[in-house]
């Protein structure tokens, strides 16, 4: 009966590990971004650093973000934690809003060493794909609390598409 019970709670939690690296892949894929070291970074020296596993030219991050449609806008909500927001650009190219910018490396006031370092810095760029045209030059941006807020117009206002699909 043991051996039942245990085989029964392993296929479970097998299951659910399955299931959240399956949702952790879909939902992340395009937020994973790849920060690149550059002039302006400011990393401390390799000397500096004891995490054997930091690498600065393979730093990647999840920029996670939200995009909302109303009647009139549609709002992309990016989450990046630590960048100025003097160092973001703001380009709508296509059909796809691209947000690139430079995460920089803030020293410590002290003498030390760094034993982990898994942020990352760098230069980045998120490509945010947009589902319908926009209106680029009456667009805003805000940045609050390490979360850009931007706010395109709709070329064609309307209501949020919804397409049923029939089941034969």
């Amino acid at each position: 009966m043991k051996l039942d019970t245990f085989k029964e709670n392993l296929g479970s939690f097998w299951e659910s590990l399955a299931d959240g690296w399956r949702q952790l892949t879909q939902s992340a894929s395009t937020a994973l971004t790849r920060f690149r070291a550059g002039d302006k970074t400011n990393l401390p020296s390799r000397e500096q650093i004891d995490d054997i596993n930091f690498t600065p030219s393979r730093s990647w991050a999840v920029v996670g973000g939200d995009l909302f449609e109303d009647e009139h806008r549609l709002v992309v909500l990016l989450e990046l934690p630590g960048v100025d927001k003097h160092d973001l650009n703001l380009e709508v190219r296509g059909d796809s809003l691209v947000v690139s910018g430079e995460k920089r490396f803030a020293h410590e006031a002290t003498e030390g060493r760094w034993r982990v370092m898994q942020r990352a810095y760098g230069a980045f760029h998120r490509s945010v794909p947009l589902p319908l045209p926009v209106r680029a030059e009456q667009a805003k941006a805000s940045y609050r609390d390490g979360v850009l807020r931007v706010e395109l117009p709709k070329a064609h206002p309307g209501k949020p598409r919804l397409t049923r699909i029939p089941v034969s």
